[in-house]
This record gives structure tokens, sequence and C-alpha cells, in this order.
């Protein structure tokens, strides 16, 4: 027995950068914005967003920067949004170009426009500390199951975490809350690792397989807040046929340091001998499920406290290595380190 005292860790969180993560965020399901202009409040500021004629989502920074009216109280002009008070005429490239009274608009007269994509269905909005525009190799992945009719449309549900997005992603490589959290101590994980390369950090696991029943999955960060994730159920007989497949799609969109608005979308692929009726019934319940184990992290998220410096054991997964990755999201780009596009990978010895 060691007679020595031993001295408590003391739990350290540091304050992040003062900074959003650079990549695409997502702001849910493209349908939701119309040409009625729309308030976002993300980034620590206000945004609005609205459909001009041209078909696109234009985003501008939100208020108007002569007297500060909200510009999602006013109305689409064609491509552009006439501000309420003064009727300022703002371009979707965040250039005044109309001032009803003025005779000449002041050369200062811009405002910021961000960069959006519509993909999947869903909308979302480039960020950059730098001001630079999108990186093409980190285009948000197209996924034909989307548009399929073998799959059902996202269910989609959209809720406020009062924490920092480092907390979710941790889950990535936390291998061991599978089988408490989401297992109840039934059995987790078989095969688990971690693999990092460039803006992509993927999750491959294998669970139950050897008794019948497993679960397979792949879950890939594409940049710092859209993970898309490949699901299904398999017999150990033949692991080739799939059984409730799925494609989860998580999104976290920071509102500011503090808080993020969290996206959780499923996919389910249908199963063609039921009827159209009992097919839309088993999606639903189906989704359900997985929205129900998806907030068993959130309320865990809610209630936890950051730890800069955790005390890791020797089953617990490469958390370390993933937040080094995630940090590189927070750096300039000719910050970022030099092995930073080369694939790295960590399997969990089980």
């Amino acid at each position: 027995m060691n007679s020595q005292k031993q001295k408590p860790h003391i739990i350290v969180a540091e304050p992040g950068p003062d900074r959003y993560a650079r990549g695409w965020h997502c702001l849910g399901l493209a349908s939701e914005y119309t040409d009625k202009p729309k308030t976002l409040d993300y980034f620590g500021t206000r945004l609005v967003a609205y459909r001009g004629e041209d078909g696109e989502v234009h985003i501008l920074d939100g208020y108007c920067p002569h007297m500060g009216a909200n510009l999602s109280d006013g109305c689409v002009e064609g491509n552009a949004i006439r501000c309420p008070f003064h009727f300022w005429r703002w371009q979707p490239d965040g250039i005044c170009d109309d001032i009803p009274y003025a005779k000449r608009i002041p050369q200062k007269a811009v405002i910021k426009h961000w960069p959006t994509i519509e993909e999947n269905n869903l909308l979302f909005i480039w960020n950059d500390p730098e001001g630079n525009e999108p990186i093409p190799e980190q285009r948000v992945p197209h996924i034909a199951d989307s548009f399929s009719d073998d799959w059902s449309g996202y269910h989609m549900i959209k809720m406020t975490v009062n924490s920092h997005p480092r907390e979710l992603m941790d889950n990535m490589a936390d291998v061991a809350h599978f089988s408490y959290v989401h297992s109840r101590g039934a059995g987790g994980a078989t095969e688990f690792s971690n693999e990092a390369e460039g803006h992509c950090y993927t999750q491959r696991m294998r669970s139950g397989m050897g008794k019948g029943m497993g679960n397979v999955s792949r879950a890939t960060y594409h940049g710092p807040s859209i993970m898309e994730t490949h699901m299904w159920g398999c017999n150990s007989e033949d692991p080739s046929i799939k059984i409730n497949e799925q494609r989860l799609l998580v999104t976290h969109t920071p509102i500011d340091q503090n808080s993020f608005d969290l996206r959780f979308g499923v996919l389910i692929k249908k199963d063609p001998a039921m009827t159209e009726g009992l097919s839309r019934m088993w999606v639903e319940s189906q989704a359900q499920m997985s929205h129900g184990a998806f907030n068993q992290d959130v309320e865990i998220w809610n209630r936890k406290v950051q730890v800069d410096n955790p005390i890791l054991c020797d089953g617990d997964g490469p958390v370390n290595m993933l937040r080094k990755w995630f940090q590189n999201f927070y750096l300039d780009v000719d910050q970022l380190p030099a092995n930073y596009h080369e694939k790295r990978v960590h399997v969990v010895d089980l």
C-alpha cells in the first residue's frame, strides 16, 4: 500500500481561441429558406438569410451599418435585400448599390457576405476567421442516398447544447461510452479504430459480432462540424447482408463560444417487402429510436464540464489524437502542421 498521500487531480479548463472553426457548417434543410428573410444567430453575431430570384440562398451580416436596423425585417428585391429603416439596398456580395435619397453611395457601404452551398437537400455556410473563400477539397460530400426513393428523407431534429463543440467531438475517440451510455453495460465495441487525414477524421466500429447479430458503422467528420455515419446490422454468418441500414448526419454550428445548435438527421433504407403505410410507420419508429439514443449523449453534454487535462486510462480511445486534429480548424492555414495531410491510424486494443 502506498503510504505517500496522493494529491487530487485538479481539472483544467482553459478558454479556447477567440474564433470559430474554419469550415462548412449546416443550417438545416434548404427548403426552410425562402424569399422571406430569416434571422440567424451564429458565430457570435447576427446574420440574415434569404433566397433570391436566382434561386440561391444568400447570407449577409444581419445589421445595417447605416443606423443598425435588423435586415431580417427588410424585404427581398431581386437578389438583394432592402433595409426596413432607410431602404438602403444590399446586394448578395454585401455591397450597397442603391440609397433612394442619396446622390452618392458611401465607399464604405459594404457588409460581410457569407458563402453558402446546398447539398443533400441541406444548406451550409462557410466560416473562415481569415476571410478566405471555401477550400475546394473541403466541399460537403454528396450523399446519393439522400435523393434515392429507396431511402426515407431526413428525419431531422435540432437542439441547443450549452457547451463547446469539442465536447461532442470527443465521442469519435471515446470507445468506452458506447458500452455504458448506450448499452448500459451490456457490451460495446469489438473492433474500434480512428483515422485522421487532412480535413477528415473517421471512426470505424464493429459490435456484437460472434453472438449472431452485430452492428457495423463508419462515421466520418468532413471538416470541423459535419459528421456523416453509415451503419447497419448484419448476421455474423453472412456480414454482407445489411439489416436496418441507416445514414446519420450530425452537425454543430456555434451560436457563441459556449453554445451551439446541434442538428441530428436520420436517413433510413426502406424495406421493399413492406406496404407504403407500414414502411412509413417503421421508418418513423427507427428514426425515433436513433434520436433517443443520441439524446442520451446530449443529456450528458449539457451537464458536464470541460476538461482539458483528462485522466485517461489504457481502455480509452485516442482522445488526444482527435483533439489535436480538431484544433487544426482554429489555426490559420499557414500554421497547419507539416503532417496535416498524412494518414494517422489508431486501433484500440479491445
